[in-house]
């Protein structure tokens, strides 16, 4: 557990690493540059609250293997798995064989989850089985992407987003379902369409998938301290959420129950007793 600087001020009990509930994952290099020295310092402060650390728009591949690897190994050194993030549907548009080195290099560099999202393309749902089964096999935990809005990703303009259209959410719901059937680690829900570039945020829908899912087996994309403080304040201080890694102590003090806002602050509670056995 956290040797904490303040040990005798009550804060909600949370589970020590590896959890199961409450993860936290947050964004590496992508709208600003992520070093060694610069991660060092996160984890060094912050890491007992990170429990991975996600790419985004495959970052990764522009880095000297060198430098992507002490960052791998450093994430590691503070029980810290790290994620591809969803490039590989890039990586799809360049051939099965493509994606069969892509794998085994995320395996060989350290990488740990692969995600594997289809936001800016279309493909069947037995394909993405296919893939959930080939990073299994290649001892990768496989990590799918899901969501409503059709050409998610890459901070595409809300009109642009409205005018392709949203997808029903039961669908993304089933697709889920079958994904965790075939023994994927965790499902990623895409914020846009539901929280991100919409005119009005559609909260039907996290509901919908909480209640057919679990929250244990989702992870919420929530790179706005508005939207995981309203993650916080509907769904508790344990639901799965992806942040901006500039926004980990913030999203910490909320769970925690030290900090807030006017709407949450005194208002986030655990509760953690314990249960008697019956006689």
């Amino acid at each position: 557990m956290l040797d904490r600087a303040f040990p005798f001020l009550n804060v909600n009990q949370r589970q020590a690493k590896p959890r199961t509930l409450g993860l936290t994952e947050i964004r590496g290099p992508y709208y600003t540059p992520m070093g060694k020295r610069y991660l060092q310092d996160v984890l060094e402060t912050m890491g007992e609250h990170v429990d991975s650390l996600k790419f985004a728009g495959g970052s990764f591949t522009l880095m000297p293997r060198p430098a992507l690897v002490e960052l791998l190994n450093l994430c590691h050194e503070h029980n810290v798995l790290v994620s591809t993030g969803g490039f590989l549907e890039y990586v799809l548009t360049q051939g099965a064989e493509a994606v069969d080195h892509y794998v085994q290099k995320c395996r060989e560099v350290g990488f740990d989850i692969i995600e594997i999202s289809c936001g800016f393309i279309t493909i069947p749902t037995d394909d993405w089985l296919r893939l959930i089964e080939k990073v299994q096999k290649a001892g990768l935990k496989a990590k799918p992407e899901v969501g409503i809005q059709f050409g998610a990703g890459g901070a595409t303009k809300a009109e642009e987003l409205e005018a392709e259209g949203t997808r029903d959410p039961q669908w993304c719901i089933k697709q889920a379902q079958r994904f965790l059937d075939a023994g994927a680690y965790l499902i990623m829900i895409e914020s846009e369409g539901i929280t991100e570039s919409v005119r009005t945020w559609r909260t039907d829908v996290p509901a919908r998938i909480a209640d057919a899912l679990g929250l244990e087996k989702v992870m919420f994309e929530a790179a706005d301290p508005a939207v995981f403080s309203w993650y916080i304040r509907n769904y508790g201080p344990e639901v799965n959420l992806f942040v901006d890694h500039s926004q980990i102590v913030q999203l910490e003090c909320l769970r925690s129950g030290i900090w807030g806002t006017a709407a949450t602050w005194g208002r986030v509670l655990t509760y953690k007793g314990e249960v008697k056995k019956s006689e």
